[in-house]
């Protein structure tokens, strides 16, 4: 190994404590120079956007996680990959397999960590269902794990913390589910006082009278879809403003039209008909069907909009997957990796 490599190695091991075992399986002493080593995840997706971090994993009727980890929420559950436990919010969209499947065993690792009660804000329709899962599964642990179950209609809200708040979306599917949207919401000093530039005071004694001196401003952050069939879905108020819209986008194939519409899914045609009413920054798309290789969809994508103008960029959440890292211990954040170096031959 040569001496960028063992710095590279050291650059995630160095900083942890170190608790590996020797060769008898007995705990290492706490002055050990053994590095402890760093689990390694299967292959996910990751990318950096100006306002947050975008991790997950979506392959239709496999997984659906997708995580904003500065924002502490994750949208679907999929399997529950070990980093999402940190976001004390998970939206639910529905209750498919692939999107809730590591729902109970996110509450529970959040009980056994030593971690606040998760939060789950699902469709109305499902929250009983969901409730009496947690129950059943209580016969085979003990007990129903710590958690919050927040039933959700399509124009609710709920503040996660001060100033972002979610909103429930309409969504059509083959089953009850609903839409997430991240807004920032902001109070802002009304124009005409703000140009009168007035001192504070005269201001609070204006509050203190019940004058109404500010105006309520949101700014939608992150839009996501779950499964839906409507195009319409996605240019709704909010939505197709928000900076981030991760939408499915199913099907891409001319003989897969009807498979999309008998399965509620967007086809590539739908997706086609809303990006120029779209006003994002960015529009993933995720839950491409195994089925269809994602680079092959990517050609479909970009041959049916050259030519087209004023479009937001368009990316297939699976093209930035790769291997992460985690760092030992309870609920880890994601640690990306270094790219592999390669020894030029002679």
């Amino acid at each position: 190994m040569n001496q960028r490599s063992k710095m590279l190695a050291m650059k995630h091991t160095e900083p942890e404590p170190i608790l590996t075992s020797d060769s008898t399986g007995a705990p290492a002493p706490a002055d050990s120079t053994v590095p402890r080593q760093v689990p390694l995840l299967p292959a996910m997706a990751i990318l950096k956007t100006p306002y947050f971090h975008v991790l997950g994993y979506s392959v239709a009727g496999e997984e659906s996680v997708v995580q904003l980890p500065e924002l502490n929420v994750v949208f679907d559950i999929g399997k529950c990959p070990r980093p999402v436990l940190t976001s004390d919010f998970c939206l639910l969209t529905h209750g498919h397999i692939d999107h809730s499947a590591g729902l109970v065993y996110y509450l529970s690792q959040r009980t056994f960590q030593g971690m606040s009660p998760g939060t789950v804000l699902c469709p109305a329709a499902i929250a009983d269902g969901l409730t009496q899962i947690l129950q059943a599964w209580a016969t085979l642990e003990g007990k129903v794990p710590a958690h919050r179950l927040v039933p959700m209609r399509p124009g609710e809200e709920v503040e996660l913390r001060k100033g972002l708040i979610v909103r429930a979306f309409a969504t059509c599917h083959t089953v009850a589910s609903v839409g997430f949207l991240l807004l920032d919401r902001r109070e802002k000093l009304k124009p005409e006082l703000l140009e009168q530039n007035l001192p504070g005071h005269v201001l609070r004694d204006m509050k203190k009278r019940g004058e109404k001196i500010t105006y309520t401003l949101d700014i939608p952050l992150a839009a996501y879809t779950g499964d839906t069939s409507m195009a319409e879905t996605l240019t709704q108020d909010g939505v197709c403003e928000a900076r981030v819209l991760i939408t499915e986008c199913t099907f891409f194939a001319p003989e897969h039209r009807r498979r999309a519409a008998q399965g509620r899914h967007l086809h590539l045609d739908d997706l086609l008909e809303a990006l120029p009413k779209l006003r994002n920054e960015l529009v993933l798309i995720a839950h491409v069907s195994r089925r269809t290789y994602w680079r092959w969809a990517a050609r479909q994508l970009h041959r049916a909009i050259a030519g087209m103008e004023h479009l937001p960029k368009v990316e297939f959440l699976m093209e930035h997957a790769q291997h992460l890292q985690v760092r030992p211990g309870k609920a880890a954040a994601f640690i990306p990796v270094e790219p592999p170096i390669t020894e030029e031959a002679d």
